[in-house]
């Protein structure tokens, strides 16, 4: 990938990744999907990992196909944190796709 198709693939993510509401979550997979990169959950989380660590944009609603969160300690605890606070509550460590899931 070239250098603009990479910036242009992320700002793609960006715009989906905005448009989530608070309380709902979407799978790496409905990311790209919805950004136009049909079967690109890993290409997602790869543009995720170029975020500011200082963002807006809500990357804590991004889980994987599970309906768990793929980050390691200590991020997961946070990003944990920043999901209840908008009312999603987990169940033995998931989250209820059928509930939450955000399908625009």
């Amino acid at each position: 990938m070239s250098e603009e198709e990479i910036n242009n693939t992320l700002a793609r993510m960006c715009r989906v990744l905005a448009s989530i509401p608070s309380g709902h979550v979407v799978t790496y997979g409905d990311l790209a999907a919805m950004a136009g990169f049909p079967k690109g959950a890993r290409l997602a989380g790869q543009q995720l990992r170029k975020l500011p660590k200082d963002t807006k944009l809500p990357w804590h609603r991004v889980i994987n196909a599970q309906g768990r969160l793929s980050l390691p300690e200590p991020r997961a605890s946070y990003q944990r944190e920043l999901l209840q606070s908008e009312g999603v509550s987990f169940l033995k460590g998931r989250i209820d796709m059928a509930k939450y899931r955000w399908r625009p």
